[in-house]
């Protein structure tokens, strides 16, 4: 018998077993193919706005998404650099054939973990309590929890135009047993879509009619530890060009012909990722999209042309293709094509990630109605995390809103639900200030350390960094420095008005255009005793220049709080509560929500109901004192 059995190779796969088995757990993933273990079928990169703050996360709490980006990387760039630290974040373009490789080989060297090659057909519970699976062959295989991880797998298929086939994403095997078992378990299954756009023969591509776009001359890190260098230490760029009028006339002309418009596809499709022909449609005030070419591998001679994708049958795909900048001669490697697939209600799940129907199940990733590596990511390792604390009979680790991204993420999705595929985005998190890319580690690393992810050397590393920031802070507050032609030459390089009168260095860095760089200029004597002072510097530039607004958001993340610790009674029967309104009662009684801050959360449940119900809780604690 098995601890934890994890179903589906994907990135929350990977991320959910690899926590169980490094928390102590003897885990089996289960896949339908190793050699796609941490695949991605669709874009060739990691992170982006709020995914990559995401990336960072992981790593923080002891993940290995960041660590593999790191070392699989063909680029790196910081968006929105010129911009606050609320909305900064990494993307990496990925070697995608290196990225599985290097996947595999330390899925295999993990102690306390095996891996099957085979596809699960059914799961095996009894009284509402999971016991293990059924493999496609009739083998069972017990275990005490299991985590679905199962990507676009279940009941798949593939549309172009009018033709269809039941298959997952790169013609790999579908499953549909596990749709049968949830739906005869009484799981609520939603039909969901996402596509990808073609592939091209780099070779054959005109690079002159596209502009370049290479990424950042600075090598960027995800992972906060050290011992993660590109293994392939070579940059390559990415291209831009735009759609054309052409393009948009021969989509309309065509409209019918694609799935998604010509009534093929039964899922929702992404609003935030959309096809081109649904870009075409919805924003036809544009005269033009943005169109990236991204290469794939470095091993192979190919670009992914990033915004592109389509449903159109391969006879229009071609003409649409072709009519891009760069594309006249080009040769297709594959075509775009949508895919639709089956996932779960996320109101059917815990804030732990844990089914509410069947104890010891959990599910993660995009069963659960997300889109995207990164967002699957985060939801495998909270999954493996909490999986592991059940059976030690701990509580579970349920980050706040004001703490991660993922607990953003979680919380959306449990208490809100989704029918389409949810993506990250920073303006989903109130909080963005407290949740940037640079101070991922101060907010979740001790976390990871509790949970036994993070080494004591690293933890060790966390406090002396803390140490460092405060006593910097208070540093920069008692050292004034008085006026003279050199420290005014130098504010007048960064166009700062000179000094009159002796200042400080706090004072000093609430400037707008000066920087901890320029500090360092003025005051060279500062010493700091971190193996990485910048990482400290960029902490306490932050903590000063923002002092104002990050003390508001904490104010208001503090009152969010007190709602949170006011409890619902697990068995609290909505019916016998009156003046809900009706909406507010099916929804309350849908959700379960934990806390009257998560059930404040909930779309139809306003202000005045939210006071009927403390009303009724505090009541009944006191009948309950009284009798």
């Amino acid at each position: 018998m098995y601890d934890v059995v994890v179903v589906g190779g994907g990135h929350a796969g990977c991320e959910a077993c690899l926590a169980t088995s490094r928390m102590g757990f003897k885990t089996l993933l289960v896949t339908g193919n190793l050699n796609m273990v941490g695949s991605m079928p669709c874009n060739p990169s990691i992170g982006g706005p709020a995914k990559g703050v995401v990336v960072r996360e992981i790593d923080a709490l002891g993940g290995y998404m960041g660590k593999n980006a790191d070392l699989c990387q063909i680029q790196t760039k910081m968006l929105n650099s010129s911009k606050g630290p609320a909305v900064r974040a990494l993307r990496f373009q990925e070697d995608k054939l290196l990225y599985v490789k290097e996947m595999r080989r330390h899925l295999e060297n993990q102690e306390n973990l095996d891996l099957l090659e085979a596809l699960v057909e059914d799961l095996i519970v009894d009284k509402n309590h999971i016991k293990g699976i059924v493999l496609e062959n009739g083998a069972s295989i017990e275990a005490k929890t299991v985590i679905l991880t199962t990507g676009t797998y279940l009941d798949s298929r593939i549309l172009r135009g009018h033709w269809t086939s039941k298959e997952g994403p790169d013609g790999q095997k579908t499953s549909k047993g596990i749709s049968n078992a949830l739906k005869n378990l009484g799981f609520e299954i939603q039909r969901l879509k996402t596509g990808t756009p073609p592939r091209i023969k780099a070779s054959t591509i005109d690079f002159t009619k596209v502009k370049l776009e290479p990424g950042d001359e600075i090598t960027w890190h995800y992972s906060f530890d050290e011992g993660y260098p590109s293994l392939l230490n070579q940059r390559v760029p990415c291209y831009l060009t735009y759609t054309t009028k052409d393009i948009h006339t021969l989509i309309l002309d065509n409209l019918e012909q694609s799935a998604m418009y010509g009534g093929v596809v039964e899922g929702i499709g992404p609003r935030y990722c959309p096809s081109i022909e649904d870009k075409v449609v919805k924003f036809s005030d544009k005269e033009r999209h943005q169109i990236f070419f991204e290469p794939e591998s470095l091993s192979l001679d190919q670009e992914y042309i990033q915004g592109f994708s389509t449903s159109m049958p391969v006879e229009i795909q071609d003409k649409m293709i072709r009519m891009l900048p760069g594309l006249k001669d080009c040769e297709v490697v594959r075509y775009a094509y949508a895919i639709e697939y089956d996932a779960i209600n996320p109101l059917e799940i815990k804030a732990s990630l844990e089914t509410k129907r069947i104890h010891g199940l959990f599910t993660a990733g995009q069963i659960n109605g997300t889109s995207g590596y990164e967002e699957a990511a985060g939801q495998g390792l909270l999954a493996g995390i909490n999986a592991a604390k059940l059976l030690k009979n701990e509580p579970p680790l349920i980050l706040k809103r004001d703490e991660a991204y993922i607990g953003v993420m979680i919380d959306d999705l449990v208490t809100k639900g989704t029918n389409e595929p949810y993506r990250l985005l920073t303006s989903r998190a109130e909080y963005r200030l407290l949740l940037r890319h640079d101070n991922a580690d101060l907010r979740l690393r001790e976390y990871g350390y509790q949970a036994g992810l993070i080494s004591l050397e690293a933890y060790d590393r966390l406090q002396r960094k803390k140490q460092c920031i405060s006593r910097l802070c208070q540093e920069f507050k008692n050292i004034k420095v008085k006026p003279n032609l050199q420290m005014n030459r130098i504010l007048e390089e960064v166009n700062s008005s000179p000094l009159v009168e002796g200042v400080s260095l706090y004072t000093l860095l609430k400037r707008p255009e000066i920087s901890y760089k320029t500090i360092l200029k003025l005051y060279p004597e500062i010493s700091i005793e971190y193996p990485n002072p910048e990482e400290v510097l960029e902490q306490v530039e932050i903590e000063i220049k923002y002092e104002g607004y990050i003390s508001k958001a904490m104010t208001q993340a503090q009152k969010m709080h007190s709602y949170e610790m006011k409890k619902i009674p697990i068995d609290i029967n909505y019916d016998l509560i009156d003046n809900i309104a009706i909406e507010a009662r099916e929804k309350l009684k849908k959700v379960r929500p934990l806390t009257i801050g998560q059930a404040s959360r909930i779309s139809g449940v306003n202000p005045a109901d939210l006071s009927v119900l403390v009303v009724y809780i505090e009541h009944g604690k006191r009948g309950k004192e009284a009798a």
